[in-house]
């Protein structure tokens, strides 16, 4: 294979999408979640990975907290990896992390990021599904499930457990 046909063959290869986010906990073991301006619903902090800029999907976590929530906190382990199909964009391979127990002085710091978030709120595990639609919702639960004790990462598909 000749270096152009290699890079025709990668040029038409199909587009997969790439987002992280942070597992932000309390010390009553309550989720933080966000308000976005941008859509309904509830989100984590995270977003896209900037892949063209060689960022990892840890450092997107951990950048779009900060840029979310204005906390730079280093991230624990790989909590989940969702394979997110949709009929309205590409698929979206979203990595979940363990954000840790935040003090009551770090919530206090928090700083919405005014262009994209109205406000932000700790939910009950119970209130999960109510407040983070789709897949979302089951990747966070997956993530507790695996903070709790049980094997991880979790490997997902459209939020729900992967055959295998």
């Amino acid at each position: 294979m000749t270096v152009t046909d290699y890079a025709t063959y990668i040029a038409g290869l199909p587009r997969v999408l790439a987002a992280s986010a942070a597992l932000f906990r309390d010390d009553r073991d309550r989720i933080l979640v966000l308000e976005p301006n941008y859509r309904e619903g509830w989100v984590l902090p995270g977003g896209t990975v900037e892949s063209d800029t060689g960022e990892t999907p840890r450092q997107a976590a951990r950048r779009e907290a900060e840029e979310e929530i204005g906390l730079d906190v280093p991230l624990g382990p790989l909590l989940a990896v969702d394979w997110a199909q949709s009929t309205t964009r590409p698929p979206i391979v979203a990595y979940l992390y363990d954000g840790g127990v935040l003090s009551a002085e770090q919530f206090a710091r928090i700083r919405l990021q005014e262009a994209e978030l109205v406000s932000w709120k700790l939910i009950e595990r119970s209130e999960v599904a109510a407040h983070l639609p789709g897949s979302l919702g089951s990747r966070v639960l997956a993530g507790l499930e695996v903070l709790d004790g049980g094997r991880g990462p979790a490997e997902l598909e459209n939020g729900r457990p992967a055959a295998g």
